[in-house]
């Protein structure tokens, strides 16, 4: 499992299906050359940093080393000559996940009642996801992308092309096709949605008529893998398929522009580079916005934004906060107690403390609000975090 499985998703399933204890390991790796012999070194390291900090959790050592069975068996030459910059590891008393991420973080042991998440956010958010649609009747391809790498993703139901999704039997060669409307759609049916070619012939138009119905068994397939999604969707193919997909669509992210493309010859590291071009000032402009607004409600006074963690930690709790700064490199240890809503902060991390800051920003991005990490100096005013509340 790698970083291109990591969506919102996922970063639920680790939150939300979690047992006590919960271990978190963020290790750089090597990828080649000399240095990569360190790699196994390293881990070893961090495996028995992760055994004492269980051991100090009152856990039998022996308990603590088989616990860690899990992560102790990747540790192969062949899993070491097949890493990117960073490693992930997540291991609870259900739950086994491992990351190879294509930015580098801190090394990082932590051992809590929840995963430490909060480096995959930035991932998620500042380097730049989004997904590509190469749109051929052909051959129907799905791509996640970064700043840095892109990958295909398998998406269940995905029909791959026109004469598989349609049945291409003799009573569909007669025309007899039935066009369904995606969910929230208003189309009509017995429209034709190929009309900017003009009225063209009967032929051209039931062709049109069957690709919109392909398209909508695309944008209903994507609407299972992408509900809880906010990265941009980029369309890639022949261009006079984009308006086409759109009539069907019903992501909210899909950008208006695209890629004009072959995708049956193109290369996924050509579409990584132009969908990076378009995407690219969506990343790059949010987090400064996002800091010019708090700056901006501060001076207000209305009390809708802090840069206080005992205020910001309850109300990411509790779905108030729209938009939150963190930092990635830094830890506030500390816990909370939802019914008091009582947050107690510790210079040093105590047994069961949590990283406040993780907690407030995967709470935050739970709820509904987006989420930024920033490195420390990009911070307003050396803040420790900055919130904007819904109310």
């Amino acid at each position: 499992m790698n970083s291109l499985s990591i969506s919102i998703q996922e970063l639920k399933n680790l939150v939300e299906n979690t047992q006590y204890p919960c271990v978190s390991l963020y290790m750089p790796t090597q990828k080649a050359g000399a240095e990569i012999r360190q790699n196994p070194i390293r881990f070893k390291n961090l495996i028995r940093e992760a055994e004492e900090r269980l051991d100090k959790m009152e856990m039998r050592h022996t308990d603590a080393v088989d616990f860690l069975q899990p992560a102790k068996e990747l540790d192969t030459n062949e899993f070491w000559q097949q890493q990117d910059h960073c490693l992930a590891i997540f291991r609870s008393p259900n739950i086994f996940r491992y990351y190879q991420l294509p930015i580098e973080f801190e090394e990082l042991v932590v051992v809590s009642n929840q995963f430490h998440l909060k480096p995959l956010l930035h991932l998620i958010n500042n380097d730049g996801r989004f997904f590509v649609l190469a749109l051929s009747q052909d051959n129907i391809r799905f791509f996640q992308g970064t700043r840095y790498t892109i990958n295909e993703v398998e998406v269940e139901n995905l029909p791959k092309s026109l004469e598989e999704a349609l049945n291409y039997d003799e009573t569909a060669k007669a025309g007899q096709f039935r066009i369904g409307t995606s969910k929230g759609s208003t189309i009509n049916p017995s429209a034709r949605p190929g009309e900017f070619h003009g009225q063209g012939s009967p032929d051209r138009d039931q062709h049109q008529k069957d690709i919109l119905q392909f398209f909508y068994l695309i944008n209903e397939a994507l609407h299972e893998r992408l509900q809880d999604e906010k990265a941009p969707l980029v369309l890639a193919g022949v261009e006079y398929l984009f308006p086409i997909y759109k009539e069907a669509n019903t992501y909210h992210n899909l950008v208006e522009e695209g890629i004009a493309a072959n995708v049956d010859i193109v290369k996924p590291e050509e579409l990584q580079k132009q969908a990076w071009s378009i995407v690219e000032p969506t990343y790059t402009q949010t987090p400064q916005a996002i800091t010019e607004l708090y700056q901006q409600i501060t001076g207000e006074g209305t009390g809708r934004a802090s840069s206080d963690l005992k205020e910001i930690i309850p109300a990411a709790y509790y779905k108030r906060v729209d938009y939150l700064l963190v930092p990635v490199t830094q830890q506030v240890w500390g816990d909370f107690d939802p019914e008091t809503m009582a947050v107690d902060l510790h210079s040093e991390p105590q047994p069961d403390d949590q990283d406040m800051l993780d907690f407030a920003a995967i709470h935050t991005l739970l709820n509904g609000g987006a989420v930024y990490t920033v490195d420390p100096g990009e911070l307003p005013d050396g803040v420790p975090a900055a919130a904007i509340f819904r109310y």
